[in-house]
């Protein structure tokens, strides 16, 4: 086991990641820019070290700063939490190559699953189902996207086959408007991912968006921990998650599972990942897989009662899985809002200092935030402070402990969005659950209508 451990992050990830660590016994080495200096994680940390300037670009995303960082605190290994280079491959290789570990899937796994074009045709080899659309990634050739577009059926949704976050897609109606559409996204695909490729999807009118969370070693074990529901989603931004999905087939949803299952052993995957789905009718679409820890990790943790991110670094670290799928057992119900400093309406930034901070409390309530009375938010970086989560025996259970949380919860000397999570937990059709990914943005707009 490693004796020590950097943490190439910020915010709550970068504590949870340290909680994991100080809990097995290993050094935590947080690096940080000079904007977090002060920051409650930044302090408890084993040791610290800064990387740069506030920007991300000469932070958290300087690799030779983080491998620097790394040497001279003599780290055997690196965590990159999410985001910043979390799913960068170049820097897994780059960890690899220095000497030390990645505590994450290989690099050859990380690029195959990070181009959405070749990751599609992995899952279809491997049995998992996919959204209808191009094979491959769109030609030159006007008359072949036409092609592809009729064969489809309209509306289509053309993606940028190095995207992510939600960045680098649109969705197309008419023919009419489908060349403007590829073109332009082509443009942004380059100026965003560095990558101009772009490919074609059947455009689900009204899909919920269903997670599988698995979990492999380096021995060719694979498990699945369940699933999620993270539909409640703003500009493909999520807001609210869950496990279980509320009213899926168990059965279906096992088959899924074990497929996802499958085609990690097929394409030797390592570590802690999720297998995103559309769902709809019945069926399930795979769209992409993340490599990485995600931040909904704790509602699976809260029903499996498994430390997802101290499995990640016993894999890592070359240990076999300590369980089989069968000891993998959902019970009961968690639910996880994101607590993000921001405009609970029109969704603008609100960095600042908070000057009041209560978080909630009482059974089933975890908080997981980096962020206190007196700390100052920073413009720099994703405006997320802190995730609520609530666990219950049944999902009415922790919906009522998660509205008891947003009533007790209080952050004040910036907006958060904790009025639009009061909102939507007294909302009909969420309490009744199942609602589409585009349901909050229909809502959304009907509130501004009026």
């Amino acid at each position: 086991m490693f004796k020590k451990i950097l943490i190439a992050n910020r915010g709550e990830i970068a504590l949870r990641i340290q909680r994991a660590c100080r809990e097995m016994g290993i050094l935590a080495v947080v690096v940080h820019s000079e904007a977090d200096t002060g920051a409650k994680y930044v302090k408890l940390a084993d040791e610290s070290v800064c990387i740069g300037p506030a920007p991300s670009r000469d932070s958290y995303l300087n690799i030779p700063a983080i491998i620097s960082a790394a040497e001279v605190t003599d780290a055997e290994a690196i965590h990159p939490g999410y985001g910043f280079l979390s799913e960068n491959a170049d820097f897994a290789e780059r960890v690899e190559k220095s000497g030390f570990s990645f505590i994450g899937p290989r690099p050859e796994s990380i690029r195959l699953m990070g181009d959405k074009v070749s990751a599609k045709q992995a899952m279809a080899a491997a049995g998992v189902p996919t959204v209808p659309g191009s094979n491959g990634a769109l030609s030159e050739d006007a008359r072949e996207i036409v092609k592809v577009a009729r064969s489809v059926g309209y509306p289509v949704i053309i993606k940028a086959a190095g995207g992510g976050g939600g960045r680098g897609m649109r969705v197309v109606h008419t023919e009419a408007a489908l060349m403007n559409a590829v073109t332009m996204t082509r443009q942004e695909a380059q100026a965003a991912f560095g990558n101009p490729n772009v490919y074609m999807e059947k455009f689900l009118e009204n899909p919920r968006h269903i997670e599988i969370q698995v979990l492999a070693d380096q021995h060719r074990n694979a498990v699945w921990l369940g699933d999620r529901d993270c539909s409640m989603q703003r500009r493909h931004q999520k807001i609210i998650e869950e496990a279980p999905a509320p009213g899926l087939n168990r059965r279906l949803v096992e088959k899924i599972g074990d497929r996802c299952v499958e085609a990690c052993r097929k394409i030797n995957y390592r570590g802690a990942g999720t297998f995103e789905f559309l769902f709809e009718n019945g069926e399930f679409y795979f769209i992409e897989m993340n490599t990485r820890l995600q931040v909904e990790h704790p509602v699976t943790e809260m029903v499996t009662g498994l430390d997802i991110v101290q499995e990640q670094i016993r894999v890592a670290a070359g240990e076999k899985l300590r369980f089989k799928q069968r000891d993998v057992v959902q019970k009961g119900h968690s639910i996880e809002c994101r607590i993000n400093a921001e405009d609970p309406y029109k969704f603008t930034p609100s960095p600042g200092r908070i000057t009041s901070w209560h978080p909630p409390g009482g059974p089933g309530v975890r908080v997981d935030s980096h962020a206190y009375a007196g700390y100052f938010v920073p413009p720099n970086y994703d405006s997320m402070i802190g995730k609520v989560i609530c666990y219950g025996d049944t999902r009415e259970q922790a919906l009522a402990r998660m509205r008891v949380a947003m009533s007790e919860m209080i952050v004040e000397g910036i907006l958060t969005n904790i009025p639009l999570h009061r909102e939507l937990l007294i909302d009909e059709k969420f309490m009744l659950g199942g609602t589409s990914i585009h349901y909050l943005e229909k809502r959304l707009a009907a509130r501004q209508a009026v």
